[in-house]
């Protein structure tokens, strides 16, 4: 009887043994320091809500680093801000709250200093250039201001124009106009004599359909993605004065680090790959939002070559101020932004 018993117990407390080990070695988590064949598995915090195709881009962009390292690396994506507010996802990624991070540089006003010249109002013509422009400077430059992270890649959005209630085709026809802008884009407005008013995107349609702002700066994406092309009748083609965002893509330095270099050589890889990929999302949502303003019957107006360079006149001062800025910070702005011209009229577009 007791020799049936202890028999019993052994068998119960083996298959006890067994079952936690599987536990342990199968479900436990994995590895994250980039030793051996472990799984490296990192977290991704981005602002763009799942449905925006710029997060569907950055989506690819991680199921592209899974597929070249075999699985080695799974990055799990939170996005619309989850885990992470887009103001503070930079401070998020050097505090280990996500290891990878995208936001814009201008939702941190003052932390990336030099990285401001970025934005300013020197005619963007699309996002593709907006975006190789951005990746290039960064790297040329290595501002220390992102020193505390490892740097992916920058990219940004199309040119910001001008949609408005009653047509705008010069610039007395904006003295005064309530217009709807945030950061930058609320300088530039004071810059060519209209009223700022800020508010943020979810706000705006119900803003412009009751007439508490006559217009807004935006890139042309944002008339068909927030459908306010529906209470606006028309769009002034404001390229000549185009500003961008700039979004950044970091890691934490630490997670950087302890990768295994052929994997480190493969973020590299994609990351180089990726600015483009970007920067023609940026281009495409902005076609799909021209197509949906001609289908409402709105005009899309051209600035004059008389009316482009009045503008480009009154947003100098905006430039001037950077520089000023910039030396005040002993940081080399003219520099920077002589080299962000010189790129912009290089007109890269059509390079593979």
């Amino acid at each position: 009887m007791r020799t049936n018993i202890q028999r019993t117990i052994f068998c119960v407390a083996s298959f006890a043994v067994v079952a936690v080990s599987f536990f342990i070695g199968g479900c436990g988590k994995p590895s994250s320091d980039g030793g051996g064949e472990d799984t490296i598995n990192l977290s991704y915090s981005i602002f763009f809500p799942a449905t925006h195709i710029q997060y569907k881009t950055a989506e690819a962009w991680a199921k592209e680093i899974a597929n070249r390292t075999d699985g080695r690396v799974v990055i799990t994506m939170y996005p619309g801000g989850t885990l992470t507010k887009p103001d503070q996802t930079y401070a998020g990624v050097i505090n280990g709250i996500s290891d990878i991070g995208m936001s814009c540089c201008a939702y941190t006003r003052g932390r990336f200093p030099l990285l401001e010249g970025l934005d300013l109002p020197v005619g963007y013509l699309d996002g593709l250039t907006a975006s190789r422009t951005a990746d290039a400077l960064v790297r040329k430059y290595k501002p220390a201001e992102l020193a505390q992270t490892h740097v992916l890649y920058l990219h940004a959005h199309g040119p910001g124009i001008l949609a408005s209630k009653t047509p705008v085709n010069a610039l007395s026809d904006l003295q005064g106009m309530k217009v709807r802008a945030t950061g930058l884009s609320a300088k530039v407005v004071e810059a060519l004599g209209g009223v700022r008013v800020a508010m943020s995107q979810p706000e705006t349609y119900e803003a412009l359909q009751r007439g508490v702002v006559q217009a807004t700066f935006c890139p042309m994406e944002t008339l068909e993605g927030w459908k306010q092309g529906e209470v606006i009748e028309s769009v002034t083609d404001t390229a000549a004065i185009g500003y961008t965002t700039a979004m950044y893509v970091v890691m934490n330095k630490a997670k950087w680090e302890a990768l295994p270099e052929d994997v480190k050589t493969i973020f590299n890889d994609v990351s180089r790959e990726w600015v483009d990929k970007h920067g023609r999302a940026w281009d495409k949502a902005d076609a799909e939002g021209r197509r949906f303003v001609l289908e409402l019957g709105h005009d899309i107006i051209p600035l004059s070559a008389e009316q482009a360079t009045k503008w480009v006149a009154q947003v100098q001062p905006l430039l001037d101020s950077y520089v000023k800025r910039m030396e005040e910070l002993e940081l080399p702005g003219a520099a920077f932004l002589a080299d962000l011209k010189a790129r912009l009229d290089e007109d890269t577009t059509d390079q593979p």
